[in-house]
Parts: structure tokens; sequence; C-alpha cells
């Protein structure tokens, strides 16, 4: 599925599993909330922790400027996205990266319901990730 050395490959992984039962129990069709609440269930049998519908402050230049609420934040490291649509478009590939930008996470996962198969892409906040190894670099480490 996911390749081990990606960061956090283990929590992704246990994350697409539990996507893939919710999809393959009730297929494609409902909305994004039936999704949700249904992922929500294994994730806790999955021993995931989580924190759903989770709102987050967003700010411009320092000032915050509104809030935006993220379907899953796993294990305080991963935003979970999820879709309900036919098709993945750039739009909401870019929503998510927004979403991880702002919330200052390095990693996410976009989730689609919607298509006859689970899609799902793994997303990286390339800003965070150049910070910490910024960080790294100068601190020695």
């Amino acid at each position: 599925m996911i390749k081990q050395e990606y960061k956090y490959s283990d929590i992704t992984e246990k994350i697409i599993g539990c996507a893939m039962k919710v999809h393959n129990y009730l297929g494609n069709g409902f909305q994004e909330v039936i999704y949700q609440r249904a992922l929500e269930i294994e994730f806790r049998k999955a021993e995931l922790t989580f924190n759903r519908e989770l709102q987050m402050a967003v700010s411009y230049d320092g000032i915050k400027i509104g809030t935006r609420r993220v379907d899953f934040l796993v294990e305080s490291k991963i935003i979970v996205e999820l879709k309900a649509v036919s098709k993945l478009d750039n739009i909401y590939l870019n929503q998510a990266v927004n979403y991880l930008e702002a919330f200052d996470l390095e990693i996410g996962l976009l989730l689609n319901f919607g298509s006859t198969s689970l899609e799902f892409r793994r997303l990286i906040n390339s800003k965070k990730r150049n910070q910490d190894n910024l960080k790294s670099n100068v601190s020695g480490v």
C-alpha cells in the first residue's frame, strides 16, 4: 500500500485499512457524514486516537481570520479529509494541502468514498518538511 519509508506509514496504513472496510461495507453513494461516522467506528476498533471535526484557527500574517474543521486529526499527526464525490478533482487536493499548511502539519490523507473503489491520496506539506529540515540543520540534529 504505502511505502514503509514514508513518514507515519504505519498510521496511514491503518487509516486506509479502516477506510477500505467502510467502503467495502457501504459502497459508494452515501453522503460524506455517513462515511465519517462509520470511519469513526473503525478507528476505535483499530485503537487509533483521533479528533473528529476538529476546529482549528486559520491565520493570515499572524492574525486569526477564521476557523476550519478538519474531518479527522489522527494520532495528533495526520489530517484525514473525506470526500464522497464521483471524481477527485485538483480542488479537493489543493484544499487538503491548504489545511496541512494552515494547521502546520506535514502529513495528510484525502479519502474519497464516492467512486466504485476507495480512492486515497497521501498529502505532504512541503513547507512543513522544509521548516523541520532547516531546524534540524541549524540545531545540528
